[in-house]
């Protein structure tokens, strides 16, 4: 007979009554009558009471059968219901696993059933594999997004009722969760199967490509179907191989489509910039519509790259001029962006640069209109600035502040700093100016200077002191790009001393601080022009002194003149031969006299050329007083004895050279105010015509200014000053031969061209043809020898 202890005795491999926390076991033998404690074992035949407190039981075994049953319906599709509840299921799972302890059976069942189930869903799968358009393509797609989302539900649910299972069995052996142990099965069975792949793969590309042949950008039903791929594709961890996929794919699409339309717009460019642009925005929309927002720029980039690889080049140097010259900055713009991003700046700014080359050497070659050649520099240059400061910029670098430099700014919020003009298109505007004002040489910075010159003549009228500033400053900015700086000197210094001596300058103070920049700025030579400023200060003090000597109503307080020293001057000519009227003659001489009696040993050069005089003209409408240059004045005097005089006749009278004769009856009698009359009528001045004195002349203002030659720089003075240029370059390389050589003592003849070069080029650029021809010359003049064994070997002549 087996006692009661022996049936409650448990096997050792049990966990007995432990798997059930809430159970006590309490056993009461029966108390004896006659006995105040309880005996020390139960006497036979004696009942024994067992009172269970908790859950209740059965100890039946486990219902393997069914659990494995209802895992293979749960993983089979268009099952209908389980043969036991969800609630017996999780039991069933509680008892194998925790109880019987038989978790790893039910775990390689579980497995088995998985891999069943898995290859179930890709049979089916490959059997429908007819993917040939568009809505076989979806039909298909739909089909896996459905085969992984029922997958998907139904492992979630296995993880719900086999939850025993996750955390009893597989924490105890670290065995993969039910839920890695059925994706990893998945993605061996489905993602790993190449047949499978190939017809997703297929199947997007078909749906892809289908609308972009079209030129949509996304149906409703791929709007539908590729976010859901996509979202169980990150699901199982494989969205990585599609978006890579998807890239490839987009790139070969692009460069094909390249191909195709570089051909159809080869005449075009501008077409297909256009045709890249569009397939760009409609593919960004694309991505934003269908892929995660991390794919959107590497698809973006893939698209961009595709269309441009190896059309940059074409496309910036057949648009970028178009673009430029009729200010279409989004293009240009655009075209920024998009060749920045597929690594193509450099092409960019070569055309850029290039173009702009091209413009400057047009407008200097172009001979015709040399007077209008500096606006149209100007215009040139600030076109091209402001479109590389609204369309050539780089994206800002943010560095954030540093905690310590944050706190130290009460209030400081962090702000994205602005774009900034790419520094190599600022460059190339500067090579392309400098490099196009090497086409015709010694042009640019005489035209230059003239500017200058119409603007200080002009002055600032109803602008602002800033604007004028700003005004001379761009036309300042242009003499940066030339390397004949000595030209642009001599031009400037012959102008101003023509507006000081004119008295045309319509503001000293500008006058000075113009000088004072060229000076400080550009070049210590300038220092001359102040000179000029002081010699006008002394000829003033010079002539109140005169003028003291004489009565008030004297004749002689009419003269003026300004004594200047020629050193301190660049404007100076021979005089040029002219009879003056006697009583002008006789002024003349009495100064010449009191200057000649206060200096002796000093000699006046008069300067006609920029001599001026006031006339009264009586004419029927009035007096007036007219402003004349000192030729033009001669001439109107004339009149005073003769109603009307020939050309040859006047010609006779004034001695004057035949050009400037011509030039200054044509500002008399051919211009806007003409106090004479030609006969015959006409613009040019011929041997057989006649003048006659316009009594009818009219003008509003009582002080009438005429234009004269004077004003103007004439070819002539021009070639005149070019020929003085030539001497001083020739003079200056002389200088610097010698003065290197007699601080090399010797010198190899090609390194004494370069240093010639280098000791001179902040005035001008020699020819390297000109420094041998002067090289040559301090040979001949024995400066420099050569050496008799070695020719290229130059030495220096004490």
């Amino acid at each position: 007979m087996t006692s009661v202890l022996q049936l409650l005795t448990l096997p050792a491999n049990s966990n007995g009554f432990t798997v059930l926390p809430d159970l006590i076991a309490d056993i009461q033998p029966r108390r004896d009558s006659a006995a105040d404690s309880f005996s020390a074992a139960p006497r036979a035949n004696q009942p024994v009471k067992i009172r269970v407190v908790g859950s209740s039981h059965r100890t039946k075994g486990p219902k393997i059968d069914k659990l494995q049953q209802c895992i293979r319906l749960i993983l089979t599709r268009d099952h209908v219901g389980l043969p036991a509840p969800y609630e017996a299921v999780y039991s069933d799972c509680f008892s194998a696993v925790c109880v019987m302890n038989k978790g790893e059976d039910r775990y390689e069942v579980l497995k088995q059933e998985l891999g069943v189930s898995v290859s179930r869903l890709s049979a089916e799968l490959l059997s429908e594999t007819e993917v040939h358009d568009f809505n076989s393509a979806g039909k298909w797609i739909e089909s896996f997004v459905a085969a992984c989302q029922w997958f998907e539900t139904q492992v979630a649910l296995l993880q719900s009722l086999l939850t025993y299972l996750d955390q009893v069995y597989v924490r105890r052996t670290q065995v993969p969760t039910i839920h890695r142990l059925a994706f990893s099965i998945f993605a061996r069975t489905i993602f790993e199967n190449p047949k499978l792949m190939d017809i997703l793969r297929n199947s997007v590309l078909t749906l892809i490509q289908a609308e972009r042949a079209l030129g949509r950008i996304v149906s409703d039903k791929t709007k539908n179907l590729l976010p859901a791929l996509i979202s169980h594709l990150y699901t199982h961890n494989q969205y990585s191989v599609f978006e890579e996929y998807y890239c490839d794919m987009t790139r070969q699409f692009y460069e094909t489509d390249s191909r195709e339309h570089v051909e159809k717009f080869k005449d075009n460019a501008k077409l297909y910039f256009d045709h890249v642009q569009s397939r760009i925005e409609k593919e960004v929309v694309r991505s934003r519509e269908l892929l995660p927002v991390g794919s959107w720029g590497i698809i973006r980039d893939a698209t961009v790259k595709a269309l441009l690889k190896g059309r940059m080049q074409w496309i910036a140097r057949e648009t970028l001029g178009d673009y430029l010259d009729s200010k279409d900055f989004k293009k240009l713009e655009s075209m920024n962006r998009l060749f920045s991003d597929a690594e193509g700046s450099k092409d960019i700014c070569d055309a850029f640069k290039n173009h702009v080359l091209k413009s400057v050497q047009t407008i200097v070659q172009d001979q015709a209109a040399d007077d209008t050649m500096v606006q149209r520099l100007l215009d040139c240059h600030a076109l091209a600035r402001s479109t590389i400061d609204a369309c050539f910029l780089r994206e800002p670098v943010y560095v954030p502040e540093t905690q310590s430099q944050a706190s130290s700014k009460a209030g400081s919020t962090s702000m994205v700093p602005a774009k900034l003009p790419k520094q190599e298109f600022v460059y190339a505007l500067s090579d392309a100016f400098a490099m196009g004002f090497k086409v015709r040489r010694n042009k640019p910075a005489e035209m230059i200077a003239r500017h200058l010159d119409k603007l200080m003549r002009k002055g600032q009228g109803a602008m602002s002191d800033v604007a004028f500033n700003a005004l001379l400053e761009r036309a300042l900015r242009l003499y940066r790009f030339t390397e004949d700086k000595d030209v642009f000197r001599k031009f400037y210094l012959r102008a101003l001393s023509k507006r000081l001596l004119l008295e045309k300058s319509a503001s000293h103070d500008f006058e000075a601080a113009v000088l004072k920049k060229l000076k400080e700025e550009y070049d210590p030579e300038f220092s001359m022009g102040g000179e000029m400023f002081s010699d006008l200060d002394l000829s003033r003090d010079m002539m109140a002194e005169y003028h003291s000597k004489f009565p008030y109503d004297s004749e002689k307080q009419k003269l003026q003149v300004m004594v200047l020293k020629e050193s301190a001057w660049p404007y100076s000519q021979e005089d040029a031969t002219l009879i003056l009227p006697p009583t002008m003659q006789q002024e003349r001489n009495a100064f010449e006299q009191y200057y000649k009696d206060k200096h002796s040993g000093r000699k006046l050069s008069w300067q006609c050329g920029v001599a001026t005089a006031t006339l009264m003209g009586h004419f029927k409408a009035g007096v007036k007083e007219l402003s004349v240059s000192l030729y033009q004045a001669v001439i109107l005097l004339l009149f005073n004895g003769a109603s009307e005089l020939s050309f040859s006749e006047i010609k006779e009278e004034t001695k004057l050279e035949d050009v400037l004769l011509r030039i200054t009856l044509q500002s008399l009698a051919c211009g806007k105010k003409r106090v004479l009359l030609k006969l015959p009528m006409g613009r040019d001045i011929n041997d057989g015509d006649a003048f006659r004195f316009n009594d009818g002349f009219t003008d509003p203002r009582p002080k009438v200014h005429i234009n004269s030659i004077q004003a103007k720089i004439s070819e002539g003075e021009s070639k005149q000053t070019q020929t003085a240029i030539d001497g001083e370059r020739g003079a200056q390389l002389d200088a610097a031969i010698v003065r290197i050589m007699k601080s090399k003592k010797e010198m190899v003849y090609e390194k004494l061209v370069n240093a010639v070069i280098d000791a001179v080029k902040n005035h001008f650029t020699p020819d390297v043809k000109t420094i041998k021809v002067r090289i040559d010359k301090m040979i001949e003049q024995e400066y420099v020898r050569r050496d008799d064994d070695k020719p290229q070997m130059l030495f220096y002549v004490a």
